[in-house]
């Protein structure tokens, strides 16, 4: 295992202690090219690039809307289903 210095958490492969240092080191090692804004995590910095270029790579197979993330995709689903994940209490 590879463990962590500052916190002693182990990861299997270095890779993986190598992304998770930046929870402590503070690096944003993404930055984007359009404004300049920066992120400690690849999933965040993709997600701000389609806020420029407009990609919605998610779309309902249901009607014509797309998103620009999986999750948003997913909770547009319900109105399609009627479901409600979270009833009210």
């Amino acid at each position: 295992p590879y463990p962590c210095r500052d916190c002693g958490k182990a990861f299997k492969r270095s890779s993986l202690l190598q992304a998770h240092q930046r929870v402590h080191t503070g690096l944003r090692a993404f930055q984007c090219p359009h404004c300049g804004s920066a992120f400690k995590w690849a999933s965040h910095y993709q997600y701000h690039l389609r806020q420029h270029t407009g990609e919605r790579p998610y779309p309902c197979p249901s009607c014509p809307k797309a998103f620009k993330n999986s999750s948003s995709l997913r909770r547009h689903r319900h109105t399609h289903t009627g479901e409600r994940p979270h009833p009210c209490p």
